[in-house]
C-alpha cells in the first residue's frame, strides 16, 4: 500500500503566488527523486470551528488561507529514501519562505483504504 506524507499550513493571501512558485519547484524535486504524486490544495470551504478546524490547527490569521497537501510514495522505505535525496537537493535551500513553518502540521501515514483497491 502507498505511503503518504500530509501537510497543513497557513499562507498569507498576499504570498499565494510565491507559495505556488515554491510548491512548483518542490513538486518537480519530489517527483524527480521518486514520489508517485504531489498535491497542493488551497482552502475554499474551510470554516473556523468552535473547537477544532484546519484554521485553528495552524492558527490561521484573517489574512491567511489554509493549504492542505500530500505526497504519495510506493511505501515507507521509498518515502525515507526519496526524502533523504530531497533534503540534500540544493534547489530547496531557499531564503524567505512564504509561510510560517512553525505552524505547519505534517506527518507520515500508512494507507488504510483506497477506492481503487475495493473490488466491486
Amino acid at each position: 500500500m502507498p505511503y503518504v506524507d500530509g501537510f497543513v499550513l497557513a499562507v498569507p493571501k498576499d504570498k499565494i503566488e510565491a507559495y505556488k512558485a515554491l510548491a512548483t519547484t518542490a513538486c518537480a524535486i519530489w517527483m524527480e527523486h521518486g514520489a508517485l504524486d504531489y498535491v497542493e490544495c488551497i482552502g475554499d470551504d474551510v470554516p473556523y470551528g468552535e473547537l477544532t478546524s484546519f484554521p485553528r490547527a495552524v492558527m490561521a490569521k484573517e489574512d491567511e488561507v489554509v493549504v492542505f497537501s500530500w505526497i504519495v510514495y510506493r511505501d515507507r522505505e521509498s518515502r525515507d529514501a526519496v526524502n533523504k535525496k530531497v533534503m540534500a537537493d540544493p534547489r530547496l535551500k531557499m531564503e524567505g519562505m512564504p509561510f510560517d513553518g512553525k505552524r505547519m502540521i505534517y506527518g507520515g501515514f500508512t494507507t488504510l483504504l483506497r477506492a481503487s483497491d475495493i473490488a466491486a
